[in-house]
């Protein structure tokens, strides 16, 4: 049976690892599933955001170490595929953390541009409890996203991030009860989804690519190239048209 399901509407897809029974562990087969799924919806021009979430009771239980077979290089990069295909994705990604994200569940979440916590997420490393150095470039995204402090609080000292403290650190854009979880999430995508799908692309990878600008003046020159672009594209002049009418008609 289909381990992820996407739900398409008004332009947003809301992907769902459902594999409760194992509170949606990553196996090989999940994310081979997944990685195909987030491709797929890539490619659709129907689709200009996603919501990543779990089905319940968890958002995602890390990864599955039984399934690494001979190669464990291998099958690490293959369990990493899910959640780097997440990572990868051009189109705005919103994490539904609906319950744990623990160890690679975790990753699957920092994989996304935005998180929202419902308050019975649990942000749960785990790493060194389970006697296992971090992976998947872990410790890389979560520095990047909470700091050094939190990323030292929650790798090293083990400090489980309930959904309010996730918030409070900076890890979670925003934590919502459980029952307004995936509305306000949903809501949160679609705004990107209304707007031009081009200009949104590569106003996403201009905040990936400044990350490494040296300077303002380097991100003044960055910025002005794709700016240029968009002032020549017809989204740009019908909403200009569209500011004009309703400057007149206040006026009139």
């Amino acid at each position: 049976m289909p381990q992820v399901h996407v739900e398409v509407q008004d332009r947003v897809a809301v992907v769902t690892l459902d594999d409760p029974d194992r509170r949606n562990a990553l196996s090989l087969e999940l994310c081979g599933q997944l990685a195909d799924r987030v491709g797929a919806l890539t490619d659709d021009p129907d689709v200009g955001a996603i919501v990543v979430t779990g089905a319940a009771p968890a958002f995602c239980a890390g990864a599955d170490l039984t399934q690494l077979g001979a190669s464990r290089s291998d099958g690490l990069r293959a369990i990493y595929e899910g959640f780097l295909a997440v990572a990868r994705c051009p189109l705005p990604t919103v994490a539904a953390v609906n319950g744990a994200a623990v160890g690679a569940g975790m990753n699957l979440a920092l994989a996304c541009d935005v998180r929202v916590a419902g308050r019975s997420a649990r942000f749960e490393d785990r790493f060194l409890d389970l006697g296992i150095h971090p992976g998947g470039g872990h410790t890389w995204m979560l520095r990047r996203i909470a700091g050094p402090q939190t990323t030292a609080a929650a790798v090293l000292f083990g400090e489980v991030l309930d959904g309010p403290e996730s918030e409070r650190v900076g890890l979670s854009w925003r934590c919502v009860a459980d029952e307004e979880l995936l509305d306000t999430s949903v809501r949160l995508a679609a705004r990107a989804a209304s707007a031009p799908e081009e200009l949104v692309r590569r106003t996403k990878a201009t905040i990936a690519a400044v990350a490494d600008v040296a300077d303002h003046d380097a991100a003044v020159e960055r910025e002005l190239v794709d700016q240029l672009w968009s002032m020549d594209q017809p989204a740009f002049a019908e909403r200009l048209d569209q500011l004009r009418s309703r400057i007149r008609g206040s006026s009139s």
